[in-house]
């Protein structure tokens, strides 16, 4: 096999756990014993057959047990997208899935993340996520992209439900009617979101790799006395990891996303193909600390 056909390999290891959950574990517990909180995330998305969306409903069912099993050596928190139980199947199917999920969560004190995916799905997963949030408060959080346009609205009615948040820039490529497309625009409406959240919200992850937008939110919190205890930092696994540590070592909260399985190549040629900015993001990571 030539070089240019194991290059996409290459860059999943560098980004991707592992392909089974036996050889993900060792790898978050080795960051929990750093200081760094952990989120399992199973790679995979737009499923279209009933049998796969069950199926990976009952793989998730099946790691949450397997993190309870751990005894606090991993977090008990994964992250899921809705179009993997079968959102574009049939809505009120995606919700059985997702109700059946909750409730092994609930029964093991996991928390469970409701991905973001494209702003086809947006109106869907943000109803979705409040009807499980009326039911499972505490065992559910969803994502919130700061460059869509609608999002302000988003991060007000999140705060009004005292919902858990992550709080991301957004990666795929969407139109001008709907999402902004110059970069400090977005800078500036993440970190408007990043301060209501943070002090209207509910222990919000404020996900960026990008140090304006770091610096931006310790400025925030240091002029204003908010406790680090109040939100926390995440990153991807595999993207900045001395950056990392360093931010735990200043007393912040650090999660990691912890991404395994067997479908790293849809993953890594989705997000490549869809924004020119995620292959700079990708190329650029390689080589920061």
């Amino acid at each position: 096999m030539s070089a240019r056909m194991k290059l996409p390999f290459i860059l999943a290891r560098r980004f991707v756990a592992a392909e089974t959950v036996e050889k993900t574990l060792p790898v978050a517990v080795e960051l929990h014993e750093k200081g760094l909180g952990t989120t399992l995330d199973r790679l995979g998305e737009y499923v279209d057959d009933p049998d796969l969306a069950i199926e990976a409903r009952d793989s998730y069912i099946a790691l949450i047990r397997t993190i309870a099993e751990t005894n606090g050596h991993v977090d008990r928190n994964i992250s899921i997208k809705m179009s993997m139980l079968g959102q574009k199947i049939d809505e009120a199917f995606c919700i059985e899935n997702l109700f059946m999920l909750l409730e092994t969560a609930a029964q093991t004190n996991t928390f469970v993340r409701l991905d973001m995916e494209g702003s086809d799905t947006t109106d869907s997963t943000l109803s979705i996520f409040e009807r499980a949030h009326r039911s499972h408060p505490e065992s559910v959080g969803v994502v919130l992209q700061a460059y869509l346009k609608r999002t302000g609205e988003d991060v007000d009615r999140m705060c009004e439900l005292g919902a858990r948040v992550r709080l991301c820039k957004g990666a795929y490529r969407e139109p001008s009617a709907i999402a902004h497309q110059d970069m400090s625009v977005i800078r500036e409406r993440f970190a408007d979101h990043m301060e209501k959240l943070i002090t209207h919200g509910r222990y919000p992850g404020i996900a960026t790799h990008d140090d304006i937008l770091i610096g931006a939110t310790k400025a925030f919190v240091g002029r204003n006395g908010i406790d680090a205890s109040r939100f926390e930092f995440q990153m991807l696994y595999g993207i900045r990891p001395r950056t990392q540590l360093e931010i735990v070592d200043e007393g912040y909260n650090m999660r990691v996303y912890v991404p395994f399985g067997t479908a790293w190549m849809p993953y890594f040629s989705r997000r490549l193909r869809e924004r020119k900015e995620n292959v700079f993001f990708v190329l650029k990571n390689l080589f920061r600390k």
